[in-house]
């Protein structure tokens, strides 16, 4: 007759030294170098610096968030190391720091278009907005010259993500008219209009210019001005 199985663990003696040797030995299997390749190759697949869930979701990445942090100390150390900037817990200093950095590279005052082709290792412009009530605010602080046609133009863009997310899709000249008499705080659409220096086609310019700064914030807007989230 068998005997009934002892649901019981089973005692047994490990030694901390030797734990910590094989512990060691398995964070070993992965150099530094090859961890930071991991985090910049799931931001390349992502479009963005991946959180740990993101991390940790990306199907292609081969190693577990946890080994990360055990290598780098913290998840923002590790994507600091790999040149990927922390989303969240960036400092003013810290925004203007790199702010500079993009007017040297740049070799100018940056603009908010400068902000979308560098999302994996730059903060976006609608965090500068946030942090500092507008980019010019920011590019002020960090020592550049803002004239007033870019700030009024930048202004305007992020009035106008706000009122495409009130809407659910990017406002028209007709929109923004209906806004301004609600608020006249706005500027006219007309004065938009004529902050956009194209030859033709300048509200759908304007359009373009709220489309990149809600894209920032990973809103979709599709084809036909309709917002969604990704």
């Amino acid at each position: 007759m068998a005997r009934p199985r002892s649901h019981k663990r089973a005692r047994v003696q490990i030694d901390e030294a030797e734990l910590a040797a094989f512990r060691a030995g398995l964070r070993r299997r992965y150099t530094n170098e090859e961890i930071l390749e991991e985090l910049r190759g799931s931001a390349e697949r992502l479009g963005r610096s991946p959180t740990m869930r993101e991390f940790a979701d990306d199907s292609d990445a081969r190693v577990h968030p946890q080994t990360v942090i055990e290598h780098f100390g913290t998840w923002n150390a590790a994507k600091r190391a790999a040149g990927l900037f922390p989303r969240r817990f960036l400092t003013r200093d810290d925004l203007l720091t790199q702010l500079r950095a993009l007017g040297h590279e740049l070799g100018r005052t940056p603009k908010s278009s400068d902000f979308a082709g560098r999302r994996r290792t730059l903060p976006s412009a609608s965090t500068y907005t946030h942090t500092f009530g507008s980019l010019a605010n920011a590019l002020r602080e960090a020592g550049f010259d803002v004239p007033v046609g870019e700030e009024r133009l930048e202004r305007a863009v992020e009035q106008g993500a706000e009122l495409a997310l009130a809407l659910g899709r990017l406002p028209k000249m007709t929109d923004w008219a209906d806004a301004r008499r609600a608020d006249p705080e706005l500027l006219s659409e007309w004065q938009v209009y004529r902050l956009i220096d194209v030859q033709r086609g300048a509200w759908t310019a304007f359009q373009f210019l709220v489309r990149a700064r809600l894209r920032e914030d990973d809103v979709d807007v599709r084809p036909d001005g309709a917002l969604g989230t990704r």
